[in-house]
């Protein structure tokens, strides 16, 4: 049998009531909640279904209403806006009941919260839909925005900042749990309102906010997370400007000057030169440039290394808050990993067998190193039912693109390169390696030969996993094979055994 010398090894929690039309429709123990998120620029219905801890949208529809518009001036929502808000929250609402929802929950933030006829519009919905709003405070509406970050993030230490259209939350995370929180009204609809739109009056009105806070200082944050659609308008012009090979919003990390840089060309363009963008959308053109303009001022106020651009938000904070304390423990990319195995798996739950029989090439990995390890080891089956000519490609991009996938795109890479080469490789890889450290790419390759092996030798099978080993010995790494057992050395197990050593050997 071929051998190989062993490498030497040198936030306050808040309780809302959950809205619900009393139906329950249980789908394999999985509830169906829709929340309809009242922002001040857009509203939107979400419908997520799947395990609790990482519940996926299975609907999602966004209308940009732009309720916050003249509100510095007036005090009042703005009609045409009310209009709007109005007709489509009927039709989200006989949508979230035709979807057979378990719960909705509708819910209200700053334009609603401070406007003097914000009363008169939820009545108006009241009398509408039948549906009550539920006005968040600026502090459950910060709080909410973080837990969302930390629902996907669970590692997350730094400073969240979401920008909505007419507030701006700011919350400092320490050890996952909130402990600074503030609401400023820094929104792009409110500042082109009361500044008209003046450069010198909107960073004089932002430095003001921004002072307010004793606590923003540049020592406490690592890491900033922006959330939030202006903020993810910028992610897409960067992803778009480096011909970024994942177009992925959630996860994607900037250097923070890098982003100062770019905040600082966006913040000074017109509408019309903004319009040759295409990864601009049209409705974003007017509230881009103060986006962008409140960010660099943060920016340079707090001195982060770098920005990671959050897809999570108020709404999954919601969910996030309704979890007990043990559901909110649990380790959202294991949750997702796991619920695959356990829907697709074709022979059992092969994941936990898989991890250990890996581990031998992993000696000395770290904590973080194991859980993407761990989380590989359940997605290996991924796609056993496609067609064999293409499995290794439709594995790179699921992983690649899967929406709200609790993993940033190092993470990403790495489980999408493990279980291409669990299925032998693709020719697209290499265009996917520069996501990755040259020492994680072979790693990616080595877990991905060894769970190639595994198969392999098991057919996918715990019993004959179970009798198969790796294990070093004189240095050497050695497959054991039972003598009486039904997977006797042969052709394809000695060709896939020596793929494996000559992998371990490249890390060495």
């Amino acid at each position: 049998m071929v051998s190989v010398r062993k490498p030497k090894r040198a936030a306050p929690k808040v309780r809302l009531p959950i809205l619900s039309p009393g139906m329950r429709n249980q789908r394999r123990g999985q509830r169906r909640v829709a929340v309809i998120d009242i922002g001040s620029n857009s509203i939107r219905l979400v419908a997520f279904q799947g395990p609790q801890r990482v519940p996926v949208p299975i609907f999602n529809e966004k209308v940009l209403c732009g309720l916050a518009r003249g509100l510095g001036e007036t005090g009042r929502l703005n009609p045409q806006g009310v209009e709007s808000a109005l007709k489509n929250l009927e039709r989200f609402t006989r949508l979230a009941e035709a979807m057979q929802s378990d719960e909705i929950a509708m819910l209200a933030t700053a334009a609603v919260r401070e406007a003097e006829d914000g009363p008169a519009f939820v009545a108006e919905v009241m009398q509408r839909t039948g549906f009550e709003i539920r006005i968040l405070s600026g502090e459950e509406e910060a709080s909410f925005s973080a837990e969302g970050v930390m629902a996907g993030s669970p590692m997350a230490e730094g400073i969240m900042g979401d920008l909505g259209g007419g507030s701006l939350e700011l919350v400092r995370i320490d050890g996952g749990k909130v402990t600074d929180l503030a609401t400023l009204p820094l929104g792009p609809l409110r500042l082109l309102g009361e500044t008209g739109g003046d450069g010198k009056a909107m960073r004089r009105s932002i430095e003001e906010a921004l002072d307010s806070l004793p606590w923003l200082q540049p020592e406490v944050t690592p890491h900033f997370y922006a959330v939030g659609g202006s903020w993810r308008s910028l992610a897409r012009i960067s992803i778009e400007s480096r011909n970024y090979p994942l177009k992925v919003i959630h996860g994607y990390t900037m250097p923070a000057g890098e982003l100062e840089d770019l905040t600082r060309v966006v913040a000074r363009q017109t509408k019309e030169s903004l319009a040759r963008i295409k990864s601009v959308s049209s409705r974003r053109l007017e509230t881009l440039p103060p986006a962008a303009l409140i960010l660099r001022r943060l920016l340079r106020r707090l001195r982060p290394s770098e920005v990671v651009f959050s897809a999570y938000g108020l709404r999954e904070g919601w969910l996030y808050n309704q979890l007990s304390k043990a559901e909110r423990a649990k380790d959202p990319l294991l949750e997702v990993a796991r619920d695959v195995m356990e829907r697709d798996n074709r022979f059992g739950d092969l994941g936990p067998e898989l991890f250990g029989w890996s581990a031998p090439l992993f000696e000395d990995e770290s904590e973080a190193d194991a859980r993407l390890r761990q989380a590989a080891c359940y997605f290996s089956d991924l796609a056993w039912r496609e067609h064999p000519d293409y499995r290794a490609s439709w594995a790179l991009h699921r992983l690649l693109q899967w929406p709200f996938l609790a993993a940033d795109h190092r993470e990403r890479a790495f489980l999408a390169l493990t279980v291409a080469w669990r299925y032998g490789g693709s020719d697209e890889i290499s265009s996917f390696r520069v996501l990755l450290s040259p020492e994680d790419a072979e790693r990616a390759r080595v877990l991905g030969l060894a769970l190639r092996l595994a198969y392999t030798l098991s057919a996918g099978t715990i019993e004959v996993l179970r009798n198969c080993h790796l294990y070093w010995s004189e240095d050497r790494l050695r497959l054991n094979l039972p003598e009486d057992g039904p997977v006797p050395s042969g052709n394809v197990v000695e060709r896939r055994f020596a793929q494996l050593v000559e992998a371990v050997e490249s890390r060495i």
